[in-house]
């Protein structure tokens, strides 16, 4: 049985210090992480696109849910990662109860000058359930010669 990968390179400690910035609310320790142009996609919205960008909606997002972040396992093929990660947190539909829950999801990571450049994010919340989120928005699935139907 294999054991899940969560230190020896580069790629993992950088998505670690991320997390920690996502889990303590730091900008500054977020914007460390990025490129300038970084860009997070999401299946159930936009895109979010700029280091500014990216740590200040994570650091409005991640308190309202109580999210917290660890990555659970990588996989490394440079200049791209491929992780999975858990996140604890409390839905807006069980705040009131403050009943926690746990996500899981499988993140692609693009790397360029030891910086996270890109973002895309496949997780799959039950409380986001929506046909408009089988796939990424925003992402140039044709550009990047991903399969399409015609």
């Amino acid at each position: 049985m294999l054991k899940p990968r969560t230190s020896g390179h580069a790629y993992i400690d950088l998505i670690k210090r991320y997390y920690h910035g996502c889990n303590t609310h730091d900008v500054a320790l977020m914007m460390s992480t990025f490129t300038d142009d970084v860009v997070h996609y999401f299946v159930d919205h936009s895109a979010v696109r700029g280091a500014r960008a990216l740590a200040n909606y994570w650091s409005k997002v991640a308190p309202k849910t109580q999210a917290n972040w660890v990555l659970d396992h990588a996989l490394i093929q440079e200049p791209e990662a491929v992780i999975e990660w858990s996140m604890s947190w409390v839905p807006a539909e069980k705040r009131e109860s403050g009943e926690v829950e746990l996500l899981r999801d499988s993140e692609w990571y693009v790397f360029a000058e030891d910086k996270i450049a890109e973002i895309r994010s496949y997780h799959n919340n039950y409380y986001l359930h929506s046909p408009a989120n089988a796939e990424l928005h925003d992402f140039d699935y044709a550009q990047r010669g991903y399969r399409l139907i015609n």
